[in-house]
């Protein structure tokens, strides 16, 4: 409950880096002669004096271990605050070295103002927004579908139709660009694209089961794009009749043989991928300009036949209205294109090989979504204005004119007006193999020079291979990095100057070889597509998570977003994953929900700031404020005990009651008095509140931890009684252990101790006082827990600095086998107890567990002997409705008049059946009034006797000498006034011990001593006479307002 500081209290910043030029010694308590902090120029040219503040600078804001730079952590608050209050000196504490480790509970990588390439040569390879971003990013947009199928697309949907399918694409990935351009200039962006930005805005979940997922569908996309050059490939065989094997097998050796190749290009190194991605870049900017200059060659006769006739506006017309065929509708159509569309993420993915990611992201990114998407549009319109949607390639069709003139009606009345009848492809399509409906080859025809085309789909197929190749290795390794699913972790070792991810890129190959095998990437195909679209839509809606959270560090630098928009595109994404295909976003939905339980379940030990403790924040806050706003009521009466534990490992039964009475139901705050002068006690007092707090986590404890320092305990928990809580979220029950001491402890401590009781009912709080046989206090068990762990540290350090300074010198390990003796030196230095402290030592750890565990089959023994409003009663029900006390039902004893014993069981009968509170029995205790047995009086005498003035036989001069002399000391009047309330706890006690022996808890209602009435010595005779020699005990004494009722 207290904790005293007898020495020491210098407050010593445990993380100052010292930075500059010049030193300045500074010499004070608690540093020797000669320790130096060195001091800026800065500060002294801006002050025009030596100061320990530091003027703002860049180093102080950097995370642990960044690469940019070291970082410096600027003087306490402590330091400057109290460094000047002793004799005027100056006192620095010493400084030790950063652990290396961020705030994040993990290694940082710092990459905001990172070395450029060009002045670190040698070193890792850094892209800029062109060749890091927006070549990526084209590359991987630009698909096959460029040269394949978007002539269908057309054909299907016609240009007006078509148009719609293009720019709803382009909204999706322009909202889903513009909430990532929000995301990425709101800090410092590291490796791991979607992943990185997912997770550090939702938070460990989101990210974890998306970023796994993202990984997965870039690996595997790896496949579908190989496949896609592999077929490319094979046709060629077929038309130069040079089959290996067969067309599938054919498929397989070609695709194996491929991602071997590209492999080796992603594992040589980035600087390597990115020659190649150029290299593909321009194959593929040159076939798209072959498409639009021949567009603008006069046809021939050849693809005359075949539907191309150059611009002709009746063409463009007749292709404008919609034309869908064999089942197809516009969301069919649009679910075939969209994947087209997506890839923005190609650059982002990368984010941790690039310069400024967050310049080059957002520029790169909405760049390519706008030089793609006109693209798109530009050659679709092009082709809709030169090819009609059939065509059948026969010379045969064409029109001669001379014959007489021809009347153009149905279908095909532009062909029909450039002398064409295509009029046989709409009663027999077999015949009709040509135009945009039938012909995936229309791209190579319109061409001027076809096999450019083929060129072009290569390189479209290629660079997207590549593109996801690198992807999914780089999201891996950042996923990995962070340690949320430990068992990936292998994976997260980097190679190279650029911590190439050498294992991720084996993983990803064995993937997609394994897919191009085995896999059916028909079927994979959509659920694919959906994951991109899964990590879009989580990209979206972080933006507006973090935009609705309000969070002061929510200050994206890139202002041209709206957070309503992001949750449209959202939405958008939530609903294409659907129109694309449902079953596989019903999929896409399990997979991730499964991962989210899972990151849940096992909580990984990171704090990066999300959008989701903002929110969580802002919730609590408004249901706090709302919760203010309406009166009590009995019905809602729930306990929130304020629990005198001291630290949260010192009384570990006191702490596992008060959690089983609180959990679900309440609040429940373990506090700590740190006595004594706060300059020497504040330091530890603000060092034990995060690890008090970690502890009540760790130890899945849902209770708050707060702390006070005061030069007296009960100034302390009267603060603490007065201050704790927020709103009706407020301790109503003081819980504490009761002072076994009582009896040896000085007066001033008993004093403080009844004077916190007398506080609690003064403040209307409902009190506790819990008893056990062994005691609560475990201090000394876990002070020397700390020693080991302490000892077991400095080993591991001494051991590590060995291993790393002398490795393989044989001279040296016999030193290293001594250092392993650290622990056994250490714990060894008290002399081992003897064996009965022993056994009392494991009784006593034994006894600190008991309310951890289930409880035996007994009872809970309840003594509601006087009216507090219920809280002796709702308590231990409470109780009963946990697991571990299921097998423990209510006794309940309560005192009753002579001779109408059964008349009083009938009415507390019916007064639990009102209360709808079950028990096993109830029992009428109509002998209270007897006179205790004469050797428990005598022990009580015994108790007592040396707190007694004995004022009989002396004279008045006599006895008023001492009672001036022990004020606190229990007179004979005293005792005389209050003998029969005495009687009560020792015949009580009496009562306890033949009824409720057994019992695997006894609750009593605690006797209530009156103010300036009763010493403190002999209330505390009173609880100690009450409850000794029994099981566990809990003393309680509601505030006598009503806590339960019986009314609906």
């Amino acid at each position: 409950m207290e904790r005293k500081i007898s020495s020491g209290g210098e407050n010593v910043n445990q993380a100052y880096d010292s930075m500059g030029d010049e030193e300045t010694t500074f010499s004070g308590n608690g540093v020797s002669n000669g320790d130096h902090r060195t001091v800026r120029p800065s500060v002294v040219s801006a002050f025009g004096h030596d100061t320990l503040d530091r003027v703002p600078n860049i180093d102080f804001y950097r995370n642990a271990g960044s690469v940019s730079g070291h970082r410096a952590v600027r003087p306490s608050l402590q330091e400057l605050h109290d460094v000047f209050q002793k004799n005027g000196e100056i006192s620095v504490p010493d400084t030790v070295e950063d652990d290396g480790e961020s705030s994040e509970g993990t290694p940082s990588d710092d990459l905001e103002s990172a070395i450029p390439v060009e002045k670190n040569k040698g070193g890792a390879v850094k892209f800029g927004w062109i060749t890091g971003v927006l070549v990526r990013c084209m590359l991987n947009i630009w698909g096959v579908m460029l040269f394949i199928r978007l002539s269908w697309v057309f054909g299907q949907a016609g240009w007006g139709l078509g148009i719609v399918v293009i720019l709803l694409s382009c909204v999706v990935t322009t909202l889903t660009g513009l909430s990532m351009s929000a995301i990425c200039t709101n800090g410092v962006v590291r490796g791991g694209g979607a992943y990185y930005l997912i997770s550090r805005s939702l938070g460990p979940e989101f990210g974890g089961s998306i970023g796994l997922i993202f990984a997965f569908a870039n690996a595997v996309a790896v496949a579908m794009y190989v496949v896609g050059f592999a077929e490319t490939v094979v046709e060629l065989l077929i038309d130069y009749d040079s089959i290996m094997v067969d067309s599938l097998n054919d498929i397989r050796i070609v695709g194996c043989i491929t991602v071997v190749l590209l492999l080796g290009i992603s594992v040589a190194g980035m600087e390597w991928e990115a020659k190649a991605q150029l290299v593909l870049l321009v194959i593929l900017l040159v076939a798209i300009v072959n498409v639009f200059v021949g567009t603008f060659i006069p046809s021939t006769e050849t693809k005359e036949s075949q539907g191309f006739f150059n611009y002709q506006p009746n063409i463009f017309m007749e292709n404008f209205t919609p034309d869908f065929r064999k089942g197809e509708s516009f969301f069919s159509v649009f679910s075939i294109f969209f994947p087209a569309a997506t890839g923005i993420l190609a650059g982002a993915n990368i984010s941790g090989d690039l310069k400024d990611p967050q310049a080059a992201i957002p520029k790169g990114t909405l760049w390519a979504i706008f030089i793609t998407g006109v693209t798109y549009l530009g050659v679709a319109l092009c082709v809709s204005a030169t090819v009609v949607r059939d065509a059948t390639g026969n010379f045969t069709d064409f029109i001669n004119s001379s014959l007489g003139p021809v009347e153009c009606n149905g279908p095909a009345v532009a062909a029909c007006e450039l002398g064409y009848n295509f009029s046989s492809c709409y009663t027999n399509e077999a015949d009709c193999k040509f135009g945009l409906m039938n012909n995936f080859q229309v791209m190579t025809m319109v061409s001027g020079f076809g096999p450019l085309i083929i060129a072009g789909t290569f390189s479209a197929t290629l660079s997207s291979a590549l593109a996801s190749l690198v992807s999914a290795p780089k999201v891996f390794q950042a996923l990995c990095k962070d340690n949320i699913y430990t068992v990936l972790h292998f994976f997260a070792k980097g190679y190279g100057k650029n911590n190439e991810p050498i294992r991720g890129y084996v993983l990803t190959f064995l993937i997609s070889v394994a897919f191009i095998l085995i896999g059916d990437l028909n079927v994979i195909a959509p659920i694919i597509s959906n994951f991109f679209l899964a990590s879009y839509a989580l990209i979206n809606f972080s933006c507006f998570h973090a935009s609705y959270a309000k969070s002061p560090g929510w200050r994206p630098a890139y202002r041209f977003y709206n957070m309503w928009l992001s949750l449209v595109g959202a939405v958008l994404c939530c609903v294409v994953m659907f129109v694309i295909n449902w079953w596989a976003a019903l999929l896409t939905y399990g997979i991730e929900i499964l991962l989210y339980i899972y990151v849940t379940v096992k909580k990984p030990d990171v704090n990066w700031g999300s959008s989701t403790q903002a929110v969580t924040f802002v919730s609590a806050v408004s249901n706090a404020l709302s919760l203010h706003g309406v009166e009590d009521h009995v019905k809602n009466f729930r306990p929130q005990i304020l629990v005198l534990t001291g630290s949260a490992r010192t009384r570990p039964a006191l702490l596992d009651l008060a959690h089983s009475l609180t959990k679900t139901y309440g609040l429940c705050l373990i506090s700590e008095v740190f006595v004594g002068p706060r300059w020497k006690v504040l330091q530890e007092r603000n060092a034990g509140m995060e690890k008090n707090q970690l502890w009540l986590h760790k130890k899945k404890r849902k209770a708050f931890y707060t702390a006070v320092a005061c030069d007296d305990f009960r100034q302390g928990a009267e603060t603490l009684l007065q201050g704790s809580g927020l709103g009706r979220m407020k301790p109503n029950i003081l819980m504490m252990g009761f002072k076994r001491d009582w009896r040896t402890a000085d007066t001033q401590a008993i004093h403080s101790y009844v004077g916190v009781l007398h506080d609690a009912f003064d403040f209307e709080y409902g009190t506790a006082v819990l008893r056990t046989p062994e005691g609560l206090d475990m201090a000394q068990f876990v002070q020397e827990e700390e020693e080991m762990m302490k000892a077991a540290h400095e080993q591991k350090t001494l051991e590590k600095s060995l291993s790393n300074g002398v490795k393989g010198k044989g001279m040296f390990r016999k030193s290293r086998n001594s250092s392993q003796q650290v622990l056994t030196t250490r714990v060894s230095v008290c002399s081992p107890p003897t064996p009965q402290v022993a056994k009392m030592n494991d009784m006593l750890l034994e006894a600190s567990t008991r309310f951890q565990k289930k409880q035996p089959k007994g009872t809970i023994d309840v003594w509601w002997l006087f009216d507090d409003g219920g809280l002796t009663l709702l308590l231990p029900y409470i109780l009963t409705t946990r697991k571990k006390w299921k097998d423990c039902p209510l006794r309940i004893f309560v005192a009753g008049q002579p001779g109408r014993s059964d008349l009083d069981k009938e009415e507390m009968k019916q007064l639990l059946e009102k209360f709808r509170i079950n028990c096993s029995d109830i029992n009428v205790i109509d002998d209270l009034h007897i006179s205790p047995r004469s050797d428990s009086w005598k022990a009580f005498e015994d108790m007592i006797e040396p707190f007694c003035l004995h004022e009989d036989g002396k004279d008045t001069a006599r006895t008023e000498a001492l009672r001036k002399e022990s004020p606190w000391m229990i007179s004979d009047e005293e005792l005389s006034s209050f003998e029969e309330k005495t009687n009560l706890q020792v015949r009580l006690n009496e009562l306890l011990r033949e009824k409720s022996s057994s019992a695997n808890l006894i609750i009593v209602s605690m006797p209530i001593a009156r103010k300036e009435s009763v010493s403190d010595h002999l209330y505390m005779a009173w609880l100690d006479a009450l409850t000794k020699n029994l099981p566990p005990t809990l003393l309680i004494r509601g505030n006598h307002k009503s806590v339960l009722t019986f009314y609906s």
